[in-house]
C-alpha cells in the first residue's frame, strides 16, 4: 500500500474503532510512523491544546493517578499530547514528577523535575533536565508513556529509538502504564514483535 493511499484512509476512516482500517503486513511500522508524525506536526495548535486539556482531565480522574505519589511523565515533543500543564498541575497537587533523562541513545532514567530546573536538548531532540536526582524504577507509581501510534490492545509505535521499550521492561510488572494519544493515533491493530512492550491503558480525545 502506498503512503498516499494510507494517508487518504487515515483522513476518511474513523480511528480507534473496530470499523477502522485493517492494519495488514503491508503497513509497516515505518509507514505508520511517518504518516502519524506528519499528522501530529500538521494538527492545528488550538485543537491540540483543546484535546490535550481533555486528556489531562481524564488522566487526573483515574484512580491510579489520584493514588500515585511518584509519576513519570514525558515532556511533549513534535506535536504530541501536551504534558507541560499536566506536570505543573500534578506538582501543585503534591505529586513528585519525574521526566526522562537520557543516559545513552537507548536508555532513559526517571529524573525528578524540580522548581525552575534548567532543561536542555537531549540526544533525541526532546527537552530533558541538564542534571538532577534520579528515582529508582521501583519508586514509580505510574508511568505516562508517549507514542506515535497505539492500537486497541495497547501496543504502541514510538519514534524508532527503542528507549521506551527498553525502559518499560525494566520497571516492575505491576507499575501502571498509561499512553496518551489523539484519537487519530489509535488504530485497530499494529504490527508488533516479541520485544515490543504494550501499555495498560490509553487515554485519548
Amino acid at each position: 500500500m502506498s503512503p498516499k493511499r494510507w494517508t487518504a484512509m487515515m483522513k476518511t476512516t474513523p480511528m480507534g474503532t473496530k470499523r477502522g482500517p485493517c492494519v495488514s503486513s503491508a503497513l509497516t511500522k515505518a509507514l505508520i510512523r511517518s504518516t502519524m508524525i506528519q499528522k501530529l506536526k500538521t494538527q492545528e495548535e488550538g485543537e491540540r491544546t483543546r484535546k490535550s486539556n481533555l486528556i489531562k482531565n481524564r488522566l487526573f480522574r483515574t484512580r491510579v493517578f489520584q493514588k500515585a505519589k511518584n509519576i513519570m511523565c514525558y515532556i511533549a515533543f513534535g506535536g504530541e499530547v501536551e504534558t507541560r500543564q499536566m506536570i505543573r498541575d500534578a506538582r501543585t497537587q503534591g505529586k513528585r514528577v519525574a521526566v526522562p533523562l537520557s543516559k545513552t541513545q537507548r536508555s532513559i532514567r526517571p529524573c525528578v523535575l524540580e522548581g525552575d530546573m534548567r532543561l536542555v536538548r537531549g540526544p533525541h531532540g526532546t527537552q530533558e533536565p541538564a542534571q538532577g536526582r534520579l528515582l529508582t524504577f521501583k519508586d514509580l507509581d505510574l508511568v505516562i508513556v508517549p507514542g506515535v501510534a497505539f492500537d486497541l490492545k495497547g501496543n504502541r509505535i514510538g519514534r524508532g529509538w527503542g528507549c521506551y521499550d527498553y525502559f518499560l521492561k525494566k520497571i516492575p510488572k505491576d507499575t501502571p502504564t498509561i499512553g496518551l494519544a489523539f484519537d487519530f493515533q489509535i488504530l485497530p491493530a499494529l504490527p508488533a514483535k516479541a520485544h515490543d512492550v504494550s501499555v495498560d491503558r490509553i487515554l485519548s480525545a
